[in-house]
């Protein structure tokens, strides 16, 4: 069986993205979600997802500036943000991402500090994870289409036929006045597409079922 896990990055950036992730979760076909545990609306969403257990939320690292290659700053702020998390939560995260992917290109300092949890850690090559579901392909171009149905099948049609988890990445949300982002009404086109109500029995046709982290940790014993 091949599994597609959604996940929603910014759980907790604005009270109108929490709505949106819940929403997309709720009527769509959202499974997971990565918590942004400093964020204004990081309380919030941690009250939502326990009232919604199905959703797998995962730990999304946040950290943009320069400081991340100081000698021993990752270690403390994501020890800071785990325990963040945990503190909101009362669980551990069922995977790791990170804000504008900055453990990406830094994998030798991310991978040893997400081991301990025993979680997938994105782009770490366990999930394979696919980011082109995004209205923005190259800084200062925004194309719609990319966040819209047909483009979405096209994508799923070529994941990775070998994997048995693969994760698909989107920011859906409602517009609200604390969304302070370059990636706003782009959103709510996402939560559009993500809430059709073809759009499960479609993914199936791919050859797809949805899942979440938490089946990946199911298969995992």
């Amino acid at each position: 069986m091949r599994r597609l896990i959604v996940n929603a990055d910014d759980f907790g950036l604005a009270a109108g993205v929490n709505e949106g992730i819940i929403e997309a979760h709720v009527r769509g076909i959202l499974t997971s979600t990565s918590l942004m545990v400093n964020r204004p609306g990081a309380a919030d969403a941690a009250r939502l997802a326990r009232d919604h257990p199905a959703l797998s939320v995962g730990l999304h690292y946040e950290e943009d500036g320069p400081q991340i290659d100081e000698p021993g700053h990752a270690a403390r702020t994501f020890a800071s943000q785990l325990a963040r998390f945990r503190e909101l939560t009362g669980t551990e995260p069922t995977h790791v991402d990170s804000h504008h992917h900055v453990h990406m290109s830094r994998m030798p300092t991310f991978a040893p500090l997400a081991e301990p949890l025993g979680v997938p850690l994105r782009g770490d090559g366990r999930v394979p994870y696919l980011g082109d579901f995004y209205a923005h392909p190259t800084p200062g171009v925004v194309d719609l289409d990319r966040i819209r149905t047909p483009f979405l099948l096209e994508l799923l049609a070529r994941a990775d036929a070998a994997a048995e988890f693969t994760e698909l990445g989107c920011h859906p949300a409602r517009v609200t006045d604390d969304l302070h982002s370059s990636y706003a009404g782009e959103r709510e086109v996402e939560l559009a597409t993500l809430t059709e109500p073809d759009l499960r029995a479609r993914i199936g046709s791919v050859g797809l079922t949805l899942a979440s982290y938490h089946d990946w940790r199911a298969t995992r014993g």
